[in-house]
């Protein structure tokens, strides 16, 4: 396990040919761009948990059936800090960093003070995310940095502090049609209230306005108080529809009292993280018009949710789509300690991740009796029991078990769908298996080989696409057996046959998250990219989302 999880990877600096089995087809052209942890240990000091490693970008670009793969280091503050003092000095969440030892008594002393109210690390890892013609590597602080996605060159840090008021934010942003960026933070004691905020940054700038930055115009359009001051949830992600927000405040809460003293106390951040099982889900909908939530009260049972699949509007319901955990087990199963030749037994998660529909009415009928059901759709079972108090508890349907990182074809996202593409996971958290679901048959189809782990599937649509699988299926996949090398799989999406890969003779690391960014009108004059490559991209026809 330590060659997947624990092993620092070089970096790739000049692009390496791959070798390509098959063929890939000729409409295919364009950057396939992802991010995760890739440094586990600085010196003799080594991070606790997978999820602290230092962000390693990588990108496979497709040329004219060529593919061509290179990787470097995120050079954030982080990043330069810990490598200039060949130790880890700047905490991460599961991983708090002490003072060096031989630092006096002052420099001790002005460290315990700075994490009593803590900057947050800019090791962003995570995701991509495109803002306007820019592309940013993102985490869950309140920072991103501003990167090249051709040459992988680490540019700008931005604070979102700067333009909202936001402490933490979701690396998982969604698009509307024209391109704007609807994300949404966490803002801690602001004027006395912990409020999840609701933002949109402009895809474009008018031309009169002051500042061509589009972060500049970041709008605040609405905001859900929290129901704790000090005990705000933890959400990794968020649902939209085209009028609606979709937003679970779970019972997984980070105690910020906690927080501010676990420098003093040697504890890291993650232990100030915990499921509330006798607590409630809340399910809060947000109406995109109005800023105002709906004033029903939906709740549902105690469970963990890192991403929303997709959500829809439909016969005045809103039907929303999550992977969901029955605790928050998830998180402790990725330290480092228990990724070792014990991880069968260590890894065994205490709940399969299941694939859950809800439906909620967007208009409760008041006459309704309580105890009844107030969804009634053909299209799901999920049912919406009317309560006191208008209060309405919110039964979901389940449709599939062992699932996770899932992906959509982005142009049905907040509409009516039909495919999950996903990672296949059962017992252990590590995917095995690349699955796709089709929810309308209750069915899959599945690609998977012996000591491969694929990435998150990308989904990639055709140009002329009619049906909602016409396109391709990319996955990263890293292999167990140090004989086979890495590789990038590209599936047929319809039929989830094999069409192609590509091998790579260098490290590919385990990834989390990332985009695919198409070459403009399909311009493929540029045959490889160690020429020369332009400072702007054509824009992203496919949008990013997790």
């Amino acid at each position: 396990m330590d060659v997947i999880f624990g092993r620092n990877k070089k970096e790739q600096l000049e692009p390496v040919r791959a070798q390509v089995t098959g063929r890939i087809p000729s409409w295919l052209q364009g950057t396939l761009l992802r991010n995760g942890p890739g440094m586990h240990t600085v010196g003799e000091t080594r991070y606790n948990h997978w999820f602290d490693g230092l962000a390693l970008l990588h990108s496979f670009t497709i040329r004219d059936g060529e593919v061509y793969y290179r990787s470097k280091y995120l050079r954030s503050d982080t990043y330069n800090a810990n490598t200039k003092a060949n130790r880890i000095v700047v905490s991460e969440f599961g991983t708090m960093a002490h003072p060096d030892p031989c630092k006096n008594i002052f420099s001790k002393a002005f460290s315990y003070l700075s994490h009593t109210i803590p900057d947050f690390t800019d090791n962003c890892l995570i995701n991509i995310m495109k803002c306007g013609e820019d592309f940013y590597a993102t985490t869950e602080t309140n920072y991103i940095r501003k990167i090249n996605p051709q040459t992988l060159e680490t540019l700008e840090k931005v604070d979102y502090r700067n333009y909202v008021a936001v402490n933490l934010a979701t690396s998982h942003p969604h698009y509307d049609a024209a391109g704007n960026v609807l994300n949404m933070g966490t803002s801690i004691m602001d004027k006395g209230k912990t409020k999840y905020v609701i933002f949109k940054i402009p895809a474009t700038v008018p031309e009169d306005a002051k500042g061509k930055n589009p972060l500049k115009h970041t709008e605040v359009f609405g905001s859900i108080t929290s129901r704790s001051l000090l005990s705000p949830s933890y959400y990794h992600s968020f649902g939209v529809t085209e009028n609606y927000i979709v937003f679970l405040e779970q019972p997984f809460k980070l105690d910020i009292l906690k927080m501010s003293t676990a420098y003093i106390r040697g504890v890291n951040w993650a232990s100030c993280l915990a499921f509330h099982r006798e607590d409630q889900t809340y399910i809060h909908i947000v109406d995109q018009r109005t800023g105002k939530p709906l004033p029903t009260k939906f709740y549902t049972d105690p469970m963990v949710v890192f991403h929303h699949v997709n959500a829809y509007e439909e016969d005045g319901c809103l039907v929303f789509d999550v992977i969901a955990y029955e605790d928050g087990s998830l998180y402790q199963l990725f330290y480092l300690a228990n990724l070792n030749q014990d991880f069968e037994e260590n890894s065994r998660l205490t709940s399969i991740p299941t694939l859950r529909r809800f439906a909620v009415p967007l208009d409760v009928d008041k006459n309704a009796e309580v105890g009844s059901n107030v969804v009634k759709l053909a299209s799901t079972t999920a049912r919406a029991l009317k309560e006191k108090d208008d209060r309405v508890y919110c039964q979901p349907e389940l449709l599939y078990e062992g699932l996770e990182l899932p992906r959509i074809n982005y142009a049905h996202n907040g509409k009516p769908y039909r495919y999950v593409f996903a990672a296949e996971v059962h017992w252990s958290p590590i995917p095995t298996k690349i699955l796709k679901y089709d929810i309308l048959t209750k069915s899959s189809l599945k690609w998977g080989q012996e000591h491969c782990w694929p990435a998150e599937p990308l989904f990639v649509p055709m140009p002329g696409a009619k049906d909602e699988d016409d396109g391709i299926i990319l996955s990263a996949i890293v292999s167990t057996d140090p004989q086979k090398l890495p590789f990038l799989l590209v599936l047929d999406a319809k039929s989830f046959t094999e069409l192609a890969r590509a091998s790579i003779d260098a490290e590919v690391h385990l990834d989390l998250h990332g985009l695919f960014i198409p070459d403009a009108d399909g311009d493929t004059r540029e045959q490889a990219p160690s020429q020369e490559q332009p400072d702007r991209v054509p824009d992203c026809h496919v949008a990013p989302w997790t």
